[in-house]
């Protein structure tokens, strides 16, 4: 496989979904769950202390009937570049125990768990409110701790955590390639869960910095200016706060787009 990744060679893993496939089935909130030991409560009904670290939020256009229409958003961690692609995060910026930071040669914005002492700064800083806290510690249905993934550890209470796009795949899969004496993956060695389990294939995972990679090819990022998305159809929440996501939305519909830049009225649209 050719490398052609920019930025010196760095790495820029992000995402694609599509909204105009996605069901609002949920499989991506089932999968992250069970691949990151997500803790979770026997009445989950309470939302302001539950964990998701994908969320599916159901959007609508606010007609209606027969012009009512619907459409699922799926939320995980934006994994922000911030202005210019430099690395600054709104949550890395804020958090004084470096608890969180954002990888150069990868593009994740990672969480120490170990380091956060549970100050939530991150959280307040975050737009995107992908960021829960740990107010317990994690109770298992009886048994159940035989069936926790080994390769997550599990997060104790006080404590601050997020999506992480899986990043122990990655590392597993590199791993395995430095074995074989490799140092390039193939673009589907490493995928996060919500990729695999989604089974409309709305959602698309690899390397924004490689051209061949389904990501890069769907969006065709800009380089020149932050990562945005040239592909008209394409666009990312916030825009114009300029945090610089990597989970890019594409959907045919005008509303859709206009609702996920969540501009004011007053503001000029720019879709």
């Amino acid at each position: 496989m050719k490398q052609t990744q920019g930025n010196n060679g760095n790495k820029k893993f992000g995402m694609v979904i599509n909204l105009d496939l996605c069901t609002g089935c949920g499989s991506c909130m089932v999968a992250c769950m069970a691949e990151n030991n997500v803790p979770f409560k026997e009445d989950e009904t309470d939302k302001l202390d539950s964990i998701t670290w994908m969320r599916v939020y159901k959007l609508k256009n606010g007609k209606s009937w027969p012009n009512a229409d619907i459409c699922y958003l799926p939320r995980p961690c934006m994994h922000c570049g911030g202005h210019g692609d430099h690395g600054h995060s709104p949550c890395v910026s804020v958090c004084p125990a470096v608890a969180t930071d954002y990888s150069m040669a990868t593009g994740i914005v990672s969480q120490i768990y170990t380091r956060c002492f549970g100050c939530r700064y991150c959280m307040a800083a975050c737009p995107y409110h992908v960021r829960y806290f740990n107010w317990w510690d994690p109770v298992w249905p009886e048994g159940m701790e035989r069936f926790l993934n080994p390769d997550v550890s599990v997060r104790m209470r006080g404590v601050v955590e997020k999506c992480s796009f899986c990043f122990h795949r990655y590392q597993l899969a590199m791993n395995k390639a430095f074995l074989e004496g490799r140092r390039v993956l193939e673009e589907d060695e490493y995928q996060s869960a919500c990729t695999q389990a989604c089974p409309a294939g709305a959602i698309t995972f690899g390397d924004l910095n490689n051209p061949e990679h389904a990501v890069h090819q769907l969006v065709q990022p800009d380089p020149k200016h932050a990562g945005r998305p040239r592909n008209p159809k394409a666009f990312r929440l916030l825009e114009r706060l300029e945090t610089n996501p990597k989970v890019y939305y594409v959907s045919s519909r005008k509303w859709v787009r206009q609702s996920g830049d969540n501009y004011l009225k007053k503001e000029k649209q720019k879709i």
